[in-house]
């Protein structure tokens, strides 16, 4: 099972976020992310999951010098290289920890954002009874998570579509549903929800989509659990790579109020 038009090995993880961040659709919804977190100088703004800290730059733009970014991650990895990168922003710190046990006092933020984190981590509804718990009154919240039940690949053969996708939702990710459950989760961590953003993109280049998606890794995967055959996962992979393709997830933007 094999194809040339794919990804064939993992890449790092760090290097996958940034890749990720780099696309139209990453800078898109970034963007709006931003605009919805509506960040004032002086606040005091924690990227929760903050990775290599691909975000911190612009929210320190946002808080100007008056205002604090904080990063927390649970990899030192990740760490070290946020440290590194938003080494000349004098507002910016970054700090080890785990989004079950936030390492920041009771209300002390004003603004927290999660991207594409709360998929993976154990307890998604501990976490956010710890946001809300750091989070001063007034404070917002923004989360942006993919729900990995809509993921529609197009395929003559509905039935692989569906193994895979269901594959996808039932082992490759651990929370895979959790975009369309984040507006009932923040509501029962103390929550108001003023807003939810879907956001659907569409991708038509099989490149494009692997880039993201991981098609072929996936597939290998989708076979070693049983959801698809050898056989079936080849015919697969073939139309994928030959084309005509279609791709789409939707990605809910979560509003978030104390």
């Amino acid at each position: 099972m094999t194809s040339t038009e794919f990804e064939t090995e993992t890449p790092d993880p760090l290097s996958y976020l940034d890749r990720v961040a780099a696309t139209d659709l990453g800078r898109s919804y970034k963007r709006r992310m931003l605009e919805e977190l509506d960040v004032r100088p002086g606040q005091t703004v924690v990227d929760l999951g903050c990775g290599p800290g691909t975000d911190l730059g612009a929210l320190a733009e946002a808080v100007t010098a008056t205002g604090t970014v904080i990063g927390v991650d649970h990899d030192q990895a990740a760490v070290d290289a946020a440290i590194e990168r938003t080494a000349g922003h004098r507002a910016v710190q970054v700090r080890l920890g785990d989004l079950h046990e936030l390492p920041l006092a009771d209300h002390s933020a004003d603004r927290t954002r999660t991207d594409r984190v709360l998929q993976h981590v154990a307890d998604p509804a501990r976490a956010l009874h710890e946001i809300r718990r750091v989070l001063r009154p007034g404070g917002r919240l923004v989360m942006g998570e993919p729900d990995w039940g809509t993921l529609t690949v197009d395929h003559p053969d509905g039935d692989l579509s569906h193994a895979y996708t269901r594959y996808v939702t039932d082992q490759a990710v651990r929370n895979a549903r959790i975009g369309s459950r984040l507006p009932r989760l923040a509501v029962a961590a103390g929550f108001a929800v003023p807003d939810v953003i879907a956001i659907t993109p569409v991708f038509r280049d099989v490149l494009a989509a692997d880039g993201i998606l991981g098609l072929e890794r996936t597939t290998r995967r989708a076979v070693a659990a049983g959801y698809l055959t050898p056989d079936g996962a080849q015919r697969w992979l073939d139309h994928l790579a030959g084309g005509p393709f279609l791709a789409a997830v939707t990605f809910y933007i979560v509003v978030a109020e104390a």
